[in-house]
């Protein structure tokens, strides 16, 4: 993965000296706040994304999560006067509660997480319309929580407190993930679920505790977004966010096959997508082409990501076939 993450480096500082050259202002420091916001908005659920998909999953249902709970976050603080630790709480509770049952219904159902998520994205979209009668939940004017505020949009030395919470985070998990039991085991049932099984490895309950981990980060997710916006339209927020996510993955060296993939790939692979919408905006490129960009992401590292496959498995292929013509 190594070679992956160095060349997803370069091609990062590559497209960024482009972009910079054709307009300066890429590197102005409000521009780059901007986009570390961005990136720090992206990138926390992008890895939660990266945890399901190294399992062989996959989770839809990010953009519906983060639109639900955004809803909820806001009418708890504003209509109901609960105060907001207890609000944050409660939605870190109920997005692990999703995440628990997308996890049981694929292993205890044995249904696709596919289908699965797919069915969440359209549950959760519909319950946010729902609660809001389809109207727009939100701050009014006057309306202030200053230390939530300045912990979730707040800034420490022109830095963006989102950056903050993503880098924390993305180092939490690369220790989950590159350091420790659990993520070995991840590996190993995305390499092989059966042969994971048969080596002692208990499968279900890794695959339930990746989807609980991507529902606790879409989560937070959710609340980051919300304090962002300030006003959440429950028909259009958080759509198409699941693609982010998919995309910074795949680009960060997730294969959707799984069993492949490192944190420092996902956060450079965020890091890219940005610099890329960041260069949609820049160039005044119409801002409805932003999921063209998305959708050729990932066909390019999918593609990509199938070549190398297919280049492993004839050297190994030849490798095999050279040890069998040495001879005893």
């Amino acid at each position: 993965m190594l070679k992956k993450d160095i060349g997803l480096l370069i091609l990062i500082l590559v497209v960024g000296t482009v972009v910079a050259i054709i307009n300066p202002l890429f590197i102005s420091p409000i521009n780059i706040a901007n986009t570390a916001n961005l990136v720090g908005l992206f990138g926390i659920f992008a890895i939660g994304q990266a945890f399901v998909i190294i399992t062989g999953g996959i989770e839809l249902s990010v953009g519906s999560i983060i639109a639900l709970l955004g809803v909820l976050f806001v009418d708890l603080m504003v209509n109901h006067g609960v105060p907001w630790p207890v609000a944050l709480g409660i939605m870190l509770a109920l997005g692990a509660v999703m995440g628990l049952a997308h996890g049981l219904l694929i292993t205890k159902l044995h249904l696709q997480p596919f289908i699965v998520t797919l069915c969440g994205l359209l549950i959760y979209r519909g319950a946010a319309r729902y609660y809001t009668a389809d109207g727009t939940a939100g701050f009014a004017f006057g309306d202030s929580f200053p230390t939530l505020e300045w912990l979730t949009t707040g800034r420490t030395f022109g830095i963006p407190h989102s950056m903050f919470a993503f880098v924390v985070i993305a180092v939490v998990m690369w220790v989950v993930l590159h350091r420790s039991v659990f993520g070995r085991y991840l590996f190993a049932v995305g390499k092989n679920e059966e042969a994971a099984r048969y080596s002692g490895v208990p499968t279900n309950r890794v695959i339930v505790a990746s989807y609980v981990i991507c529902g606790v980060l879409t989560a937070i997710s959710a609340i980051f977004f919300a304090m962002y916006t300030r006003s959440i339209s429950p028909s259009s927020h958080g759509n198409f966010y699941e693609l982010y996510a998919i995309a910074a993955s795949v680009l960060g060296g997730f294969s959707l096959r799984g069993g492949e993939g490192s944190i420092v790939g996902v956060v450079l692979g965020t890091i890219l997508l940005q610099i890329l919408q960041n260069l949609v905006n820049l160039l005044g490129i119409p801002s409805s082409l932003n999921f063209a960009v998305m959708g050729s992401v990932i066909l390019i590292g999918v593609l990509a990501d199938t070549q190398f496959a297919e280049y492993r498995k004839r050297k190994a292929a030849a490798k095999g076939a050279a040890a069998g013509r040495a001879p005893a």
